[in-house]
């Protein structure tokens, strides 16, 4: 049976389990031996990653059937128009990227954790809090997404993979699970 293990990636924190560059990554928080990511975020990016140590379920996890869902920290006031140019796709890149889910949040989550060093805040210029669920996964592709509607992302939180989520895990804390499919 494979073993499955979730990890909340701290901002800053490569998505591999070495650097040439001696930056923070995998093997700083993580000490079990033979797993492998199923999926990255990029270095900015905080939240869910989902590890193991069974190349077919690592396939499968990374595969469009396994959904995944971001809260996204944007710069100005989202809107509905904007939310929906998200779900019927915008063009990034040299793909069309589209949300399979969209939704702007009165405020931000309680179980939102303070990030160090903290977000830039502009007095001027409010934030929005959205909820984005996605089954492609390309490289910074909510964040590009969320450009191309006029929302620059000011942080991004992965919250889930499928039946996968955070389960209260705080930045660098990590657990084995019971693997769904």
């Amino acid at each position: 049976m494979p073993q499955v293990i979730i990890f909340n990636k701290p901002f800053q924190v490569l998505s591999q389990f070495t650097d040439t560059e001696n930056r923070k990554n995998l093997a700083d928080y993580i000490t079990e031996a033979g797993y492998y990511a199923a999926g990255r975020l990029d270095f900015d990016s905080e939240g869910l990653m989902v590890l193991t140590d069974h190349g077919p379920t690592q396939h499968m996890i990374t595969g469009q059937q396994w959904h995944k869902t971001y809260l996204v920290q944007v710069e100005g006031r989202a809107n509905a128009q904007q939310l929906q140019q998200l779900r019927q796709g915008v063009q990034v890149k040299d793909y069309m990227a589209k949300a399979l889910n969209t939704e702007i949040l009165a405020k931000k989550p309680g179980w939102v954790w303070r990030r160090d060093p903290p977000i830039r805040e502009r007095k001027n210029i409010p934030t929005s809090w959205l909820y984005i669920t996605i089954n492609q996964g390309k490289n910074r592709q909510v964040r590009r997404m969320c450009a191309a509607v006029g929302l620059p992302v000011l942080r991004l939180i992965r919250s889930q993979i499928g039946a996968l989520t955070l389960e209260k895990l705080l930045p660098g804390e990590y657990k084995f699970v019971k693997f769904i499919k």
